[in-house]
Formats: C-alpha cells, sequence, structure tokens
C-alpha cells in the first residue's frame, strides 16, 4: 500500500506579499519623505506609504523598483532592502506580509507631473501625517538605518545635487543625525577622505563670494573600498 502524496502547495492557507517604499529625499535644508493617498480599502483616503501587492512573475526588489519608477519616474537610484513586517493583524484588509524597502532620490530629477497625477506629496520628516497600518513603524526604522548607514557609507550623497557645497553637504548629514556638527571639524575630516572632487565653480545664492562646488568621486571611492577603506564621517 502506497502513501498517497499530498500536494500542501493546494491546500496551505494563502497571503500576499507587498514591496513598500520609504522614499526619502533632500530640500532646502530638510530630509522629506513620499507619501500618497491609499487606493483601497479599507483604510481608503488615509495617508500611506506607496507600495504594491508583488506580482507572481516579479521578485520582491523588482516590484519595489516598478513601484518607485510608476510613482517618480526614476530608475537606477539607491534603493535597499529594510525588513519583513509579518504581524498577523497587520491588515485588516487580508493575510499581508511587507517587505519594507527604502529609496534615496535627488528631488530635483524626479517627475513632477508622475507624482501629482497619483495623487502623492512630499512632507517634511518632522512633519508627515500618521500613516496607515504599521507604516509609521517603517519611516522610523528607515530613518535609523539610513543614521547607521550614512556614518560608514557615502549614501548620504544620493540625496545631493551632482554639484554641492560642504555647507549642504553638512546640512545633510546634521539632518540624518539630527544633531549640529561643528563645521570646522567636519570640513576638514570630509577632506581628509580624499574622495571630493573641487570644482571651478561657486554658489553664489547664500553670498557675493560664494561657497566651491565639490562632487563625490566614485571611482576614486570604489578603490579605496576595494582596500578596505571604511568611509566614517563623524
Amino acid at each position: 500500500m502506497t502513501e498517497v502524496e499530498t500536494d500542501l502547495y493546494s491546500i496551505k492557507d494563502k497571503m500576499y506579499a507587498a514591496a513598500d517604499c520609504i522614499i526619502f529625499g533632500f530640500d532646502s535644508g530638510k530630509l522629506k519623505l513620499l507619501v500618497f493617498k491609499r487606493r483601497v480599502e479599507p483604510l481608503k483616503g488615509e495617508w500611506s506609504l506607496i507600495g504594491s501587492f508583488v506580482r507572481l512573475e516579479e521578485d520582491v526588489a523588482e516590484a519595489a523598483k516598478r513601484v518607485l519608477k510608476e510613482i517618480t519616474g526614476l530608475e537606477n537610484v539607491f534603493m535597499e532592502q529594510l525588513k519583513a513586517y509579518g504581524r498577523a493583524s497587520r491588515d485588516p484588509g487580508y493575510r499581508c506580509l511587507s517587505i519594507a524597502q527604502y529609496a534615496l532620490i535627488r528631488i530635483s530629477e524626479y517627475d513632477e507631473e508622475l507624482v501629482e497625477k497619483h495623487g502623492a506629496r512630499w512632507y517634511d520628516i518632522g512633519a508627515v501625517p500618521d500613516l496607515v497600518l504599521d507604516h509609521n513603524w517603517m519611516v522610523q526604522d528607515a530613518l535609523e538605518r539610513l543614521k547607521q548607514k550614512a556614518r560608514y557609507q557615502p549614501i548620504g550623497f544620493e540625496l545631493l545635487p551632482e554639484k554641492f557645497t560642504i555647507p549642504q553637504l553638512q546640512k545633510l548629514y546634521e539632518v540624518i543625525y539630527q544633531k549640529e556638527l561643528d563645521s570646522r571639524n567636519f570640513r576638514k575630516k570630509l577632506l581628509s577622505l580624499k574622495v571630493l572632487i573641487k570644482l571651478d565653480e561657486k554658489d553664489k545664492a547664500n553670498s557675493r563670494r560664494g561657497a566651491f562646488l565639490y562632487k563625490f568621486d566614485y571611482e576614486t571611492y570604489h578603490k579605496l573600498e576595494k582596500s578596505g577603506y571604511n568611509f566614517e564621517i563623524s
């Protein structure tokens, strides 16, 4: 007598998988978050992170990239998986596991019309409205990851325009670290890392004398990284 094989895939409970994106930008000295009003019940019309169910033929990372492109028009930006959120009660609509991803984009490069079309809006990180489900937790976890990662990897440059001043860079890191940094020590430390290219251009938006513009030297950084270089900015 042979044992009848059971197809567990066909009889076990099913659940959805979602990719939720925490999309950060930096503008006018402020760290910002892109959110939109949820389009489906339950909680339709409430503020939410931007996300989507993962399609059967997609990898989770591909789903997140699709969401980002659909909303902002951007591709090939910094995006990293944060963590999975799987409380059984997290979504009153149906059992759903969310794999959160956080992205860093240059606000000057996104498609404004596309963002408006989807009803999305940028909020200063300190003024983000209450979000649905466990999205508030996701944002806090992403902020902590950004803070930790920015100490040892140059991901902060992903939020800046290609050309930037040292004061602009300092302001960005002050926002990420949530503390003031000594200007003289910051400049000294930054220049000692030897990964900035000084340009023969100045930003005169804030003073007649102006501040020199710089570019991040990704080629030099990657060479140093392979040799065990540690990018520690504070």
